[in-house]
């Protein structure tokens, strides 16, 4: 499938991992797939989500999923349905933190073990949420008739998989619709 990817939507792939990188995390996850789509410039991608304004709120949307990192993973819509039963998610996560450290929900450096100066013992790989992204992506793309996959491909496919990248996206007015719009004036 990586044949068919635009040297755009490499690079994105190639960013998501330098995030994963910078951050500790043990692997990528579409969080990182959506930072590195920030990034780019003088892309497809990068100019619908311009023109959506996401690309001035960066910095919202990486707070945002860092704070959805910190809650193991659950969107705002989970922690708020949660709190509906009573359930206190922030008091949960300040409970585990006291316990086991700032952080130990969202699984940062959890199964790595440090060998030697500077080397890690283990691989970095794709999330299972990743990996479905790129694939969405390239279903997207198949269905388009577009005959490789571009950044906007992974950008569309971020914005269709339930889950904390497309709440943040869509918190910032980022939706699928709005993508297509933008792009194809759909």
């Amino acid at each position: 499938m990586f044949e068919r990817f635009t040297k755009g939507a490499r690079d994105v792939v190639t960013g998501a991992v330098e995030q994963s990188e910078r951050e500790g995390a043990d692997s990528i996850d579409d969080g990182h797939l959506l930072l590195a789509l920030l990034d780019r410039e003088g892309t497809r991608a990068s100019f619908a989500l311009a023109a959506l304004g996401a690309d001035r709120r960066r910095a919202d949307i990486t707070r945002a999923l860092a704070e959805a990192r910190r809650r193991g993973g659950l969107t705002q819509a989970d922690a708020d349905a949660l709190a509906g039963l009573g359930i206190d998610v922030e008091e949960i996560v300040s409970r585990v933190e006291e316990t086991h450290g700032a952080g130990a929900l969202a699984g940062v450096g959890a199964r790595r073990e440090r060998r030697g100066l500077g080397s890690w013992i283990g691989h970095r790989g794709f999330t299972r949420d990743a990996k479905d992204t790129l694939e969405r992506s390239l279903r997207i793309a198949t269905a388009r008739r577009d005959r490789s996959i571009g950044d906007e491909h992974i950008l569309l496919a971020l914005t269709t998989r339930p889950g904390i990248v497309a709440e943040a996206l869509a918190d910032h007015g980022v939706t699928r619709a709005a993508v297509e719009r933008v792009l194809y004036q759909a």
